[in-house]
């Protein structure tokens, strides 16, 4: 037996009886041999070149055609020497929450195209696929069986009886835990912990661990090299526990992890885990036997919070903090997603005053404030729904476009600046603002900031001048492709954070290999800061300007010294 081999049975071990242990492996070994000769041979390694485009199947539409396609013209035509890697949103037959409730697992949502059209995007990028498998869509034949009384699913999910205590169960949404429903049993309360057509697959059984590998192995199968573990904090339940970031979720992550590892080993496994930093970056475990890549989840709302206050104290003294506990372990760096800001990662980082003013400028520039329940019947603010570009507006300046434009900017150099593989959002690299009008629609607060676009509005405001599209884009793109050509944003690198001045961000980045170094330094204030450093000779890459004496920054202005 190989040491891979013991590693994964103890494992195994650990989370079931020793008799379901052995048939699990077994298992394992099945599912192993099943898709070897499928998957294809290739590698996958993040440089300074990446970027990761955050995209729904569906973001962009054009009369009778597949929005697959639609999605593969627009990044050949306009992103392709922008991004290399394109994370497709949950793509899957799905009956809520915008795919995130999937129905079939192992099929592409007809609405959107086929595995022909996601092959397709493959050719040319890297992909990285959603695995929801916290929980699967009320609508699944997986629960209609459960529903029937069909002894295959019987154990697939989770009873809640009397005996159980979830009194300490952390509850991410304002809603009830549980949902009765019945069934070829009789009612039964289940385990919902997101909704109730979102019905929580019970990890416990065994059974629903192999479901879920083979579900791993068909996304390799089919070309993903990046998978996001959606919602993993939640997997594992027991009674009388918070039911987070449980020893046995984590020995699930190293299981799948190691076993991906034997079938292709080329995949990098991100975990998304929306809480405090601490806890989330938890799932790196020792460096090399976890995740690959964690959300850097307080970037958002520290860098709003510098960038709406003018200071980067906060955020300088969070981003010295950042250590990473292996060569192969990266941050995720984004500022915004297909979810809200989320506020848990900033507390006992942001002062809750400055949270409280996250949240006021939020209803100010009629964004919403989404809340979750606590044990003691209390609400607290969970995340802000709302596009990032609205957010860090500035309605209140005459030039107050232009500000935006800057500000928002900034926001953008400050995940491409920083060390790790920087995500940009549709909405965000288009310049989108609030879609109100599809809240009003659907009920649900982060419709904000999903709204699905038509190809052709889009391309022609990309194309018009002085519209805030392509002053966005423009600018985006510019800074993107300077930092494709610097090695020193290589996201193992090394960094320094460097205290200057209350309102600059500063970051020393130096290539693996020590032989590029570059100072970016990003102005978060509205005014005109001036800083002395020894930058004799130094060019700054963005404008080609080379510095001689005091180096003075404009209103948000970026500057990237070589």
């Amino acid at each position: 037996m190989t040491k891979t081999e013991k590693s994964i049975r103890e494992k195994l071990e650990f989370l079931y009886r020793k008799k379901e242990a052995q048939k699990t492996y077994a298992g394992v070994n099945d599912l192993l041999a099943k898709y070897k000769k499928s998957i294809p041979k290739k590698s996958f390694d993040f440089t300074e070149k990446d970027v990761v485009l955050i995209t729904y199947g569906d973001s962009f539409l054009k009369p009778e055609e597949n929005p697959l396609k639609t999605l593969g013209d627009f990044l050949n035509t306009r992103l392709r020497s922008l991004v290399t890697i394109v994370h497709i949103l949950p793509f899957f037959p799905y009956s809520s929450d915008d795919g995130f409730s999937v129905i079939d697992y192992k099929e592409v949502n007809p609405d959107l195209g086929d595995w022909e059209d996601v092959e397709r995007l493959g050719n040319k990028f890297f992909l990285m696929f959603d695995a929801v498998v916290n929980h699967i869509s009320a609508k699944s034949k997986e629960f209609q069986g459960f529903l029937k009384g069909g002894q295959k699913y019987k154990e697939f999910f989770i009873s809640v009886t009397k005996e159980t205590d979830i009194s300490r169960v952390f509850r991410p949404r304002a809603l009830p835990l549980t949902t009765r429903f019945d069934t070829g049993h009789g009612p039964v309360d289940l385990w919902t912990t997101f909704s109730t057509d979102q019905i929580d697959l019970n990890f416990s059984n065994p059974d629903v661990f192999l479901f879920v590998l083979d579900v791993l192995l068909f996304y390799a199968m089919h070309g993903a090299s990046m998978i996001r573990l959606d919602a993993i904090a939640f997997l594992w339940k027991e009674s009388g526990t918070t039911s987070l970031h449980l020893p046995q979720t984590h020995t699930v992550i190293k299981l799948y992890r190691q076993i991906l590892e034997i079938a292709a080993p080329y995949i990098k496994i991100i975990t998304e885990t929306n809480v405090p930093h601490k806890e989330n970056i938890s799932y790196f475990g020792n460096g090399n036997d976890e995740a690959h890549m964690v959300y850097n989840f307080a970037l958002p709302p520290l860098s709003v919070d510098a960038l709406l206050t003018g200071d980067a104290g906060t955020l300088t003294g969070w981003a010295r903090s950042l250590e990473l506990p292996g060569q192969n372990t990266y941050f995720y760096n984004f500022t915004a997603s297909h979810d809200g800001i989320g506020l848990l990662p900033a507390h006992n980082i942001l002062a809750m005053d400055r949270i409280q003013g996250l949240i006021d400028k939020t209803e100010e520039s009629g964004g919403r404030v989404s809340y979750k329940s606590n044990a003691d019947g209390t609400k607290t603010a969970y995340e802000l729904n709302i596009s990032l570009f609205d957010l860090l507006s500035d309605s209140g300046n005459e030039r107050g476009l232009e500000v935006s434009i800057k500000r928002f900017t900034a926001s953008q150099a400050i995940a491409l600046s920083l060390i790790g593989v920087p995500a940009l959002y549709y909405h965000s690299i288009i310049g989108s603002r609030n879609y109100n009008e599809g809240v009003e629609k659907t009920g649900s607060n982060r419709t904000i900031n999903r709204e699905k676009v038509y190809i052709e509005n889009v391309i022609n405001e990309l194309e018009m001048d002085g519209s805030t599209r392509k002053l966005v884009f423009q600018r985006l793109a510019s800074m993107i492709r300077a930092r494709r050509d610097l090695r020193a944003f290589h996201p193992r690198g090394k960094q320094n954070v460097l205290s200057l001045r209350p309102e600059i961000f500063c970051l020393e980045r130096s290539s693996p290999e020590g032989d590029e170094t570059v100072l970016s330094l990003i102005n978060v204030s509205g005014k005109r800061v001036a800083v002395s450093l020894d930058h004799t000779g130094k060019r700054d890459v963005l404008s080609g300007r080379i510095f001689s004496g005091e180096i003075s920054l404009a209103p948000y202005e970026v500057l990237w010294l070589k």
